[in-house]
């Protein structure tokens, strides 16, 4: 009788293991503006580098990223009525598809699941806010909506920052006299390449972020030039300097691309299609620390 029970019991424990591996099957709530947390309990291996661009067009907004181990994530927000909505186009906005249903909502929750982490044992996942209109009037509706969200939002205080769970990046019309103004803040902001000149902390500005086609000649076509290289490579390192991730924009969404930009040093990958840039970034991993899209530049 009792190896009949210890029998059962190591079946029951086998089961449980399963259970933990092996991604839930339940249906997503793609619901626009649904604020359930992201479903299963798989292992994700997280990637620093990986930038879901525009993610809320994806059919899935933030869970799809989150599913593929993505620890930055862009929203676009149009300030309509008194709500931050989320959209490409202001003509495009809806009403139920605000900042708070679609992001700031669900990743409380994931943080809460997680004991305070969006991944286990991985740093700060950033929500790259991209204001499409007035700066100061969106950053009045939006600074307010952040503090309800304060105890998983990375904060600055006096010049000290406190990392948690989830770092908003203030990108586009960005409010950039009210925040360099703030003694406490729960935002930073998107560099622009003229700000490597002007140098400010890096606890402000910790990444710069540029449009491709305004820096650079290559379009896609034949070999890599070495000027271009070089240039790219001086840029990067210029960056890493002061303590500053490099995000490019408008560039092509393919692994020729993605091997250029990863061999000059750039940190952060966007990417429009989450799950081809996650097997590309796996291929590529050689060793823990050693792959520059993976590894933090920031602390």
């Amino acid at each position: 009788m009792r190896g009949m029970r210890n029998a059962t019991m190591k079946i029951l424990r086998c089961f449980s293991l399963l259970l933990f591996l092996t991604p839930s099957t339940a249906p997503a709530d793609e619901k626009a503006g649904s604020a359930q947390a992201p479903a299963g309990t798989a292992v994700v291996q997280p990637l620093l580098g990986a930038h879901s661009h525009n993610d809320y067009e994806q059919g899935r907004p933030l869970l799809e990223a989150l599913e593929c181990g993505f620890m930055n994530v862009e929203a676009d927000i149009y300030l309509v009525d008194g709500k931050l909505l989320v959209a490409h186009d202001r003509k495009d906005v809806k009403p139920e598809r605000t900042l708070r249903s679609l992001y700031l909502k669900p990743l409380a929750e994931r943080a809460a699941q997680g004991r305070g982490k969006i991944y286990p044992e991985a740093g700060s996942v950033t929500l790259l806010i991209d204001i499409k209109e007035d700066a100061s009037e969106t950053w009045a509706v939006l600074r307010p909506e952040l503090e309800e969200f304060h105890e998983i939002l990375t904060e600055c205080s006096d010049g000290r920052v406190q990392e948690r769970a989830v770092t908003v990046v203030l990108s586009g019309s960005r409010p950039v006299e009210e925040l360099s103004a703030a003694a406490r803040r729960l935002a930073f902001l998107d560099g622009r390449p003229g700000d490597l000149e002007k140098n400010p902390p890096a606890a402000l500005v910790p990444w710069i972020s540029a449009s491709w086609p305004s820096l650079f000649a290559w379009r896609g076509d034949g070999q890599f030039p070495e000027d271009q290289k070089n240039k790219l490579q001086a840029f990067t390192a210029k960056a890493h300097a002061q303590g500053r991730r490099v995000r490019f924009w408008g560039v092509y969404d393919e692994p020729f691309a993605w091997d250029i930009l990863r061999s000059g040093g750039v940190d952060i990958l966007g990417t429009d299609s989450p799950a081809k840039l996650r097997e590309y970034l796996l291929k590529k991993e050689t060793a823990p620390g050693q792959n520059p899209v993976l590894k933090a530049v920031v602390k």
